[in-house]
């Protein structure tokens, strides 16, 4: 942090020694904080807190927010097309999440991350998925649970009071099996 030499000349030095040492601890311990608060897998939540605020809109234009799923377990999954490992992970979600559970009170929105509708689209034919597919300009939902170049194959399972119940990373078959347990065990 730079300040104007007007603003320190007419300070003792000592008063600048200790105005530098105090704006430079603030600073320190902002940026510690902020990386305190991205777990070892880049979540900036939990489980077991509130779903984050958001608002999406999907290919055919059905909007979801929290407070058009309240009552309602659903999955984020948040994907873009240039991710290999989400294009690995969807054929799964298709059939082994959205058709065993779209019948129950139940949704799985797929959320990709800063691409345009057109791209969106082309990549949701391209792999074949049925469920909502739902452009994040700038990727606002995605950065309210992960923290910046943390990777983007996730999926975040939510209750029908809007909790955070389970979360996953990469695709790993063992924690994909874990979470699709858990949407049976909610949806039931």
């Amino acid at each position: 942090m730079r300040l104007a030499p007007h603003i320190l000349a007419p300070l003792p030095f000592t008063l600048n020694v200790l105005l530098f040492v105090g704006l430079t601890t603030c600073a320190n311990l902002a940026s510690a904080q902020t990386a305190d608060s991205v777990d070892h897998r880049g979540f900036i939540v939990q489980v077991g807190d509130p779903m984050p605020t958001f608002n999406l809109t999907d290919l055919d234009g059905q909007q979801y927010n929290n407070a058009s799923l309240l009552g309602t377990t659903y999955v984020l999954q948040f994907t873009a097309s240039w991710c290999g490992v989400c294009r690995k992970e969807m054929p799964h979600l298709e059939k082994e999440v959205w058709q065993a559970f779209r019948d129950r009170p139940f949704t799985l929105v797929g959320v990709d991350l800063d691409e345009s509708e057109d791209k969106v689209a082309t990549f949701a034919a391209s792999t074949g998925v049925t469920y909502p597919m739902a452009p994040d300009p700038e990727g606002r939902v995605f950065y309210s649970i992960a923290g910046p170049k943390t990777g983007v194959t996730r999926n975040v399972v939510v209750d029908t009071t809007g909790t955070i119940v389970f979360m996953t990373r990469l695709f790993d078959s063992d924690e994909f099996n874990q979470m699709i347990q858990t949407i049976d065990r909610l949806t039931d």
